[in-house]
């Protein structure tokens, strides 16, 4: 029986970790936790969400800009994630509304596709 979600792992480029804490961790204002010795020799790092887990891995050789795949965070104040996000150039989509929610999307400065979500 599946009981929970752990977590959910996003990728970025090699050698990125520099800019990927600056984004995750000063713009979206998230947590880091340390990963693990046994993978800390594989790049990345790991961030704290709640009571969940959102792992940074690396990758090469993916094109982020083509996936409809993504990760959504539920957040209380979206009209502040929509001006601070704003306040760093980074791009707002307007997403398809959905019932008793509102919601926008962007991209992370690797191409990764994020959902802010607010529940009504």
């Amino acid at each position: 029986m599946i009981i929970g979600l752990h977590h959910v792992q996003i990728t970025i480029p090699q050698g990125a970790e520099a800019q990927g804490r600056d984004f995750y961790c000063q713009v979206l204002e998230l947590k880091e936790i340390e990963k693990p010795n046994s993978l800390k020799g594989r790049g990345g790092f790991w961030l704290q969400v709640g009571n969940m887990e959102v792992h940074v891995g690396t990758e090469e050789g993916f094109n982020r800009f083509t996936t409809k795949s993504h990760i959504a965070y539920q957040v209380e104040d979206i009209t502040f994630w929509k001006a601070r996000l704003a306040a760093h150039s980074i791009e707002i989509i307007e997403s398809i509304p959905i019932p008793n929610f509102e919601r926008f999307e962007f991209r992370d400065p690797f191409g990764n596709r994020v959902e802010m979500i607010q529940q009504l």
